[in-house]
């Protein structure tokens, strides 16, 4: 993935994940990343998911799917379009009651779409294997 500007400039090495959520998740996100020793970065948009993506070369996207105004499933579709991050790997999450977020989040592109429970007991693997 490549940077933007400077082609000399070099990605942090620690940064594997950005991610697209409320504060609580985002929040509950950073706390595990921060115990497995891995540094996610927080994005409210697709501009900042995208600027996150290029600028730290992380290569996992964790994207709330019932996010305001359908701001995740948007962001899921323009990382798909995109050629520096079509290839990203992309997991979303929505209530299990919510199949219409879920659908959509597949539909959009997502690699895996997860309930909030699985998604959370999930979550340290899914960390890990983005530090890889």
């Amino acid at each position: 993935m490549s940077t933007s500007g400077d082609p000399d400039r070099q990605p942090p090495a620690n940064v594997k994940a950005v991610v697209m959520a409320d504060m609580l998740f985002a929040s509950r996100v950073r706390g595990v990343a921060r115990a497995l020793g891995v540094e996610v970065r927080l994005a409210g948009d697709v501009a900042g998911v995208t600027r996150a993506l290029h600028d730290s070369g992380a290569n996992l996207v964790i994207v709330d799917l019932e996010l305001p105004a359908g701001k995740g499933i948007e962001a899921i579709r323009a990382l798909r379009v995109d050629p520096d991050s079509c290839s990203v790997n992309v997991v979303g999450f929505s209530s299990h009651r919510n199949t219409l977020a879920i659908e959509a989040g597949r539909q959009a592109g997502a690699d895996r779409v997860m309930a909030r429970s699985a998604f959370v007991t999930s979550l340290p693997a899914l960390l890990d294997e983005s530090a890889r």
